[in-house]
């Protein structure tokens, strides 16, 4: 029987900058659904990316003196480090720099053109360079941006425009037919009565004032206008034509099952992206979830606030588990949810430490103490445990009724109060006090075969939000993950089977204390390069050094630069300037000669990080192999000092 489909996407990440946890949250929660889908036997894409185009990135490329594509390589790259560093299994990461949907782009704005739904113009009006969007006067608020509270520019321009209005009376019919088209409800009430009852404008679907986009290629002064390009990439990532040579895949999966954006974007996935599918005679998709904003304690996250907490940084001190469990079940399904320091310090002691670690570790170490580890069920039940079997009986079908809501963090709240129940039922059964009477010995068993099953069922529903525990549950327990269909039967758990000899602690309790002094530091950390900026200017010393010939990006990419550990290091004989070092990068280990002997000693350099040059063809110096290069700064007197990376970095990491 062929698999029932299920295309599902994110919006695609805007290249402006770092994602933070905010925008992190998103790619979790979709990762979370997708994974829960896969559980039930769906066939599901998932599609995130980036969207690369438009001025504000012209302008951030030319303060950094790179090109707008040297620019978004380098952003798209860093989102799609933290996408995978928080272990999110999507199937597809476009880019609106890809070539083929760059073609299509230009391909769909011509089709619109040519059917009459686009026409030339001219636009005026207030322009916020960083929401690129223009407004009425009628429309700011207190003379500034709706959207993001920044000053506007007035602004006219040649422009072409899109009929919005031509198609507002049958996405108002089909809103109306289809109530779960745009989740939650508020969201739907929102867009139907603040925009398509009003009556809509026609869109401005192109730009001439700056030239960072997709040319329209029957008039090339003119760039693709950022929604007609970004909204398109969840047709033409899974191979729409416009010329009607759409591939297989875009076959199979069109129209979207889901689509899951950011609340403050939803009127263009919900007005402007049907309507677009509807001039181009595609089905709609199934259903537009808004969700809400994860916020800073003291509200939205801003770098100008200063409260932008990255997601990279929350891993470093919790771990990837802990922060997916965090932002997937503090967020509530239409309210902002709120995220501190102190929040996820409490969350980890009680939820994953005490609730789900301390279970575990319990349950393995009493498996041991008392049985060597081996699980049997005896069959002694009692009633008390009839009410833990029908708590877990019950949770996969709670589960399951809340993930077809969207609602997750609902979901993984079930699955908790089922380790809750077990934690309950060890005080009602006290297996240490089982313990002490051998006549109660084969009592005792089945209380550690009835924790063992329902650990191992409530584990295997953890997966699709904390996949890397589960597994580490499932395989302390040595049981392998159920499936949802198997989970309406308890005592599937092989009876005989032996858990692991030493439990292993999946979450650590936490200092407050120590956890905030950290987080000074680490803000400390990250003011610094600015404030060292701005003394510079004033008093501290620089060095100026001619420059030498500009290079491309693609030069650039050839030099392969990684962390190493100098595991030895010797002086290299008569030489008075040379070290010999033996470089651990990776796995492999490299000799590199430097003239660092005047400022090293052979005896410090052991066991340094430093930052290598990997991929110089191999030279001798002074008879000696060398076969690649530590980087050294130089002041102005020849002082050299290694260059080390900021924080501890594995041998082999790369340096990008």
């Amino acid at each position: 029987m062929e698999k029932k489909k299920f295309y599902m996407t994110t919006a695609i990440a805007y290249t402006s900058g770092k994602p933070h946890i905010g925008n992190t949250y998103e790619i979790v929660l979709a990762d979370s659904i997708a994974r829960f889908k896969r559980e039930q036997g769906y066939d599901v894409f998932f599609q995130t990316g980036t969207d690369e185009h438009g001025q504000k990135i012209e302008l951030k490329a030319q303060d950094a003196g790179i090109t707008p594509k040297e620019f978004v390589d380098g952003t798209a790259g860093e989102i799609k480090r933290i996408w995978d560093l928080m272990n999110t299994s999507y199937d597809k990461f476009i880019r609106t720099t890809d070539e083929d949907h760059e073609k299509q782009v230009q391909k769909i704005f011509r089709k619109l053109y040519d059917k009459g739904d686009i026409y030339k113009g001219y636009y005026e009006g207030m322009y916020c360079t960083p929401c690129e969007s223009f407004f009425t006067e009628s429309q700011l608020v207190d003379g500034k941006c709706p959207d993001c509270g920044r000053e506007v520019q007035p602004a006219k321009e040649e422009a072409y425009f899109f009929r919005m209005s031509k198609y507002a009376d049958r996405l108002i019919e089909h809103i109306k037919t289809h109530p779960e088209f745009i989740q939650p409800v508020s969201r739907k009430n929102e867009m139907m009565n603040n925009f398509l009852l009003p009556g809509l404008q026609d869109l401005c679907v192109s730009r001439t004032s700056f030239s960072w986009g997709i040319p329209v290629d029957f008039d090339p002064k003119h760039v693709v206008y950022v929604w007609l390009d970004a909204l398109t990439n969840y047709i033409t990532g899974i191979g729409y034509d416009c010329d009607g040579e759409s591939t297989e895949q875009f076959k199979k999966y069109w129209p979207a099952d889901l689509h899951l954006i950011g609340k403050d974007i939803i009127r263009f996935h919900t007005i402007y992206w049907p309507i677009f599918l509807m001039a181009l005679d595609l089905p709609l998709p199934k259903q537009v979830f808004g969700h809400p904003w994860l916020l800073q304690g003291d509200g939205k996250m801003s770098k100008s606030k200063g409260n932008v907490i990255y997601a990279d940084d929350l891993v470093d001190f919790f771990g990837v588990d802990a922060v997916r469990y965090f932002v997937l079940h503090e967020m509530p399904f239409e309210n902002d949810g709120v995220i501190t320091w102190e929040l996820l310090v409490e969350r980890m002691n009680s939820d994953l430490a005490n609730t789900l670690g301390n279970l575990v570790n319990r349950t393995v170490s009493m498996s041991n103490k008392y049985f060597g580890g081996v699980v049997r069920n005896t069959g002694v039940q009692e009633a008390v445990d009839n009410d833990l079997m029908q708590t877990v009986l019950e949770t996969p079908g709670k589960v399951t009724a809340k993930m077809e809501e969207l609602r997750v963090a609902d979901a993984m709240t079930e699955i908790f109060n089922l380790f809750k129940r077990c934690n309950k039922y060890i005080d009602e059964t006290m297996p240490w006090a089982l313990a002490k009477d051998e006549e109660k010995k084969d009592r005792l068993e089945t209380v550690l075969y009835n924790l063992v099953e329902s650990i191992s069922i409530g584990a295997s529903l953890l997966y699709s939000f904390m996949p890397e525990t589960s597994s580490k549950v499932l395989a302390q327990l040595n049981a392998k993950k159920r499936s949802l269909d198997s989970m309406t039967s308890f005592g599937l758990y092989e009876d005989g089977t032996k858990v692991t000899e030493k439990p292993e602690i999946l979450f650590a309790r936490l200092d407050i204390k120590e956890v905030l002094e950290r987080v000074e530091a680490l803000k400390a950390a990250q003011e610094q390069p600015k404030l060292s900026a701005e003394a510079g200017k004033e008093e501290t010393p620089v060095i100026d050094i001619e420059a030498k010939e500009e290079i491309g990006y693609d030069d650039f990419a050839k030099l392969q630069f990684q962390v190493g550990e100098i595991i030895a290091c010797e002086e290299v004989k008569k030489s008075k300037k040379l070290l010999c070092s033996q470089v651990k990068i990776g796995s492999q280990v490299k000799q590199i000669v430097s003239g660092i002997k005047k400022h090293y000693s052979a005896e410090e350099m052991v066991g340094k990080k430093v930052m290598v040059l990997v991929n110089l063809k191999p030279a001798k110096l002074a008879g000696v192999l060398s076969e690649g290069m530590l980087l050294c700064a130089e002041d102005e007197n020849g002082e050299l000092s290694l260059m080390v990376p900021e924080k501890e970095m594995p041998s082999g990491a790369e340096i990008c």
